[in-house]
């Protein structure tokens, strides 16, 4: 897995690309967990290059979007790959996260 970032004035863009997975979900827990300490409130997880997410992985996006919550912010998912997607829809859990075609627009809707 890779992990690469893009800071903007509003939001902050974390690119994910590759598998998250048992052996690789703490390096994403840690890089989100970086940017909630350091009070960012407004996340986007570009996952276009996301060819797995396991249930590890989804338990970090949703410890991060309980953390970023009570603060008025939220973490977004822009261009979900069509993997991420299917596990996102199995579990029920696209509710709980604002999904974006692009990620000007997850930028946008900040």
């Amino acid at each position: 897995m890779e992990i690469t970032t893009r800071d903007y004035k509003r939001s902050n863009v974390i690119r994910v690309t590759g598998r998250v997975d048992a052996s690789t979900y703490s390096q994403l827990e840690e890089k989100l967990n970086e940017y909630i300490e350091n009070g960012q409130a407004h996340l986007v997880l570009e996952m276009d290059g996301t060819e797995y997410l396991s249930s590890a992985g989804v338990r970090v996006l949703i410890s991060a979007q309980k953390a970023l919550k009570p603060r008025g912010g939220r973490l977004a998912l822009s261009q979900p790959s069509a993997r991420v997607r299917d596990v996102l829809d199995l579990a029920g859990l696209e509710v709980l996260f604002p999904i974006y075609d692009t990620t000007v627009a997850a930028l946008a809707s900040e």
